[in-house]
């Protein structure tokens, strides 16, 4: 899981959206357990999340903990903010939800 930049100010939250690929179905399990922790789920293997650098690095620190490597896979996008969200068919918040936060 590299980071492709730490420009992001230490305790400003960050939308985040966290996507994973995992291989054996008992850590796909654990890996969800603990991303329902940290974000919003979006779809099985999607969350939004808005942490601070330092909440991101310790959540990427539990992931890599959780999963092989050599055959996970583990994505986290920043994001530039809600406002660039677009969604096309059925809205994952389900109607009259909104998110409001960082």
């Amino acid at each position: 899981m590299a980071r492709a930049g730490d420009s992001m100010p230490v305790n400003d939250p960050a939308d985040l959206l966290v996507c994973y690929d995992i291989a054996d179905p008992r850590r796909l399990a654990r890996v969800h357990r603990v991303m329902r922790r940290w974000g919003m789920p979006l779809q099985y293997s999607v969350f939004y999340c808005a942490l601070t650098r330092r909440e991101r690095r310790r959540l990427e620190s539990i992931l890599r903990s959780l999963i092989r490597e050599d055959r996970d896979d583990v994505r986290v996008y920043g994001l530039r903010g809600l406002d660039f969200i677009q969604f096309h068919g059925e809205k994952p918040l389900g109607g009259g939800l909104e998110v409001f936060g960082s």
